[in-house]
């Protein structure tokens, strides 16, 4: 079944960056089938009228930890509470149902926010996986591996196996895409790193860590091996092209043309690396280098939404601060983050990211009748500045409407809160331990 999307302001992000003010696009179930404007529209089976509103890529968020919605508002004035809390009440209170329950909730915050990839990495990550498919968003999907026990593993390094059992289950799923997720440079010795790199490889698969992001991660490297962590890395042979090292805050000239001459990719989540005050990444001298750099939003934890618009707006006024130069950054090239630069790093550049006949129709549709959304002169800008989660009515991935003037259109997502609210009961439960802190 053909259908039309018709009077749009069309961002293609292709290549020759096309924008149609008065556009179309027609798609079916295999894909996007045209995409231009004026003259006589395509005949199409249904046809959507855009009422003016900007037609753009999904967004793709290249760093999440989806499953940890219940820790959304805990501790975030915390110092150190990745070691206080965060991984003790992981341990003690995270199962597979919750993990489940959480993930399903997070998609829908997803998808009601335009983005229709996400990367995620965290434990239990099949039940994940199981929720990311239900509900029909695109997923790069990994199961960390860390040196202590966890709460889906007693061994330190448990997960591993668990990695290849996700591999095994959902390699050459159509929308899921496992792929292997040692936690961080510090947090894994360097036989398992190493160990991880190759099972990666042997599979053919992406492979993700954070890398410098934490203070005490960059002492470490200092005092231990006189290097940064990407150098570190880099002595392992493990950049390459299938790696995206998320954060990457604190690096040196050095490590950005080791990153750009390993052809690695970056995931840049600025909301919270601000928030955690560990500092802002130079994502402007990456790009110039020739690095591939996505936007991530990092869990619902670090940075409390999951939406792409947050971190646009803030990897603008981030980067124009750190250089003192308002011109570099132009919206375009953020919003080209978002969506190319994602599937780039995602090695999904010829499948998402733009709207181009031959691609998957993954597609975002913004209101512009709102307050926020008026004047516009430039398109790009809108986006970046002006819009929020608010602006998004519709949604399709794969062809597949999932949002419809700004509602879920195959589960309701009251009934998602409450589920999730009745599996955190035992989760409240066991955080009370932490109330003084959090």
């Amino acid at each position: 079944m053909k259908t039309l999307i018709d009077h749009v302001t069309v961002l293609s992000m292709d290549s020759q960056g096309h924008v149609y003010p008065d556009g179309y696009v027609l798609f079916d179930e295999e894909g996007i089938l045209d995409v231009g404007e004026g003259g006589c529209r395509p005949e199409a089976d249904v046809r959507v009228d855009g009422r003016q509103g900007i037609l753009m890529p999904g967004m793709i968020n290249i760093h999440s930890h989806i499953p940890m919605a219940p820790f959304r508002s805990m501790g975030d004035d915390c110092p150190d509470r990745l070691k206080r809390f965060l991984f003790p009440l992981e341990r003690e209170a995270m199962t597979p149902e919750l993990v489940y329950v959480s993930s399903r909730y997070a998609v829908c915050e997803l998808l009601l926010s335009g983005v229709t990839s996400v990367l995620d990495m965290y434990y239990f990550e099949g039940q994940v996986a199981k929720a990311c498919d239900q509900l029909g968003i695109r997923a790069w999907v990994g199961q960390t591996v860390i040196g202590q026990g966890t709460c889906d593993s007693r061994w330190p390094y448990g997960g591993l196996a668990l990695c290849e059992e996700l591999i095994r289950e959902w390699r050459g799923h159509g929308r899921i895409h496992p792929l292997v997720a040692p936690h961080a440079t510090n947090t894994n010795s360097p036989e398992k790193l190493k160990e991880a790199y190759r099972l990666a490889e042997e599979y053919g698969v992406l492979f993700t860590l954070h890398a410098s992001e934490m203070d005490y991660e960059m002492g470490h490297f200092r005092e231990r091996y006189q290097q940064t962590p990407i150098v570190f890395l880099d002595s392992l042979g493990v950049l390459g092209p299938q790696t995206i090292a998320a954060h990457c805050i604190h690096i040196t000239g050095q490590d950005i043309r080791l990153l750009a001459e390993s052809k690695t990719k970056v995931a840049h989540c600025p909301g919270s690396n601000t928030k955690a005050g560990k500092g802002v990444s130079p994502v402007y001298e990456l790009r110039q280098a020739g690095v591939d750099v996505g936007v991530g939003s990092d869990g619902p934890s670090s940075g409390n939404t999951l939406d792409l618009f947050t971190q646009f707006k803030m990897i603008a006024c981030l980067q124009k601060t750190k250089y003192h130069d308002r011109g570099i950054f132009p919206a375009k090239e953020i919003v080209m983050m978002g969506t190319m630069g994602g599937a780039r790093a995602l090695g999904a550049e010829k499948e998402i990211g733009s709207l181009e006949p031959g691609k998957q129709a993954d597609m975002v549709l913004l209101e512009t009748g709102s307050a926020n959304m008026f004047p516009i002169y430039n398109p790009y800008s809108a986006v970046v500045y002006s819009a929020n989660a608010s602006n998004v009515d519709s949604v399709w991935v794969g062809g597949r409407q999932l949002v419809a003037g700004g509602r879920l259109t195959h589960t309701d997502l009251q009934k998602e809160r409450e589920s999730l609210s009745k599996a955190m009961g035992a989760f409240k439960a066991m955080a009370r331990k932490y109330a003084d802190i959090i």
